[in-house]
């Protein structure tokens, strides 16, 4: 079975003002479509074909084609549903709690969560996952990398940071990007993650 290109829950105007229309849809049907083509490319006819994108990137990062395609497809997929029209705010209930425990509060965790991106170095990605242990941790990953590569811990909530991502709106302004995204985060969709990701 091969992996298809996900469709959005919402317009590519839908974000507006805090993403732009134009960014939304070079993003979602260039890039996005892109490392899904060269995943299912770099898959068919071998033994990898068949398994999960997550099962394919625990066990097959050391593979190129699978890390750069593999990984830009899931992080993608994550990054579309963690935003949605009339985001932003505030967690509730169980993840603000442990938003809370981890790094003292909501705005300690936004601006500890925005130095990762700021500083991941180039193009990437920064993270809030949920590591072995169960608890909340932030870090950041190059290219198209991700924690599930090494097993470190799993997203329940990402930005990409690349260039592509804001360019078009921002220019070389990563700090307003960033400033403009809270603005949409899906807390609910999150809060899901969180739950699945902990059984809580």
């Amino acid at each position: 079975m091969m992996f298809e290109l996900p469709e959005l829950e919402y317009e590519y105007d839908a974000l507006e003002p805090h993403i732009d229309a134009l960014t939304m849809e070079i993003h979602h049907s260039k890039h996005h479509a892109g490392y899904t083509s060269n995943l299912n490319a770099a898959i068919e006819g071998t033994s990898m074909e068949g398994l999960g994108i997550e099962e394919l990137l625990s066990k097959h990062s050391d593979n190129n084609a699978i890390r750069n395609n593999g990984g830009g497809f899931w992080n993608h997929r994550l990054f579309w549903t963690v935003m949605c029209p009339n985001g932003g705010g505030s967690p509730e209930g169980v993840l603000a709690s442990a938003i809370d425990e981890q790094f003292g509060s909501f705005e300690s965790f936004q601006q500890t969560f925005a130095k990762a991106a700021m500083t991941r170095f180039g193009s990437g990605w920064a993270w809030l996952c949920v590591n072995n242990d169960g608890k909340l941790c932030i870090c950041s990953s190059p290219n198209q990398d991700n924690p599930l590569m090494d097993s470190s811990g799993h997203p329940i909530l990402g930005i990409d940071v690349w260039e592509h991502a804001y360019y078009k709106k921002f220019g070389p302004g990563r700090a307003d990007y960033i400033a403009s995204w809270w603005n949409v985060v899906d807390w609910p969709q999150v809060s899901a993650y969180y739950a699945d990701a902990t059984g809580n």
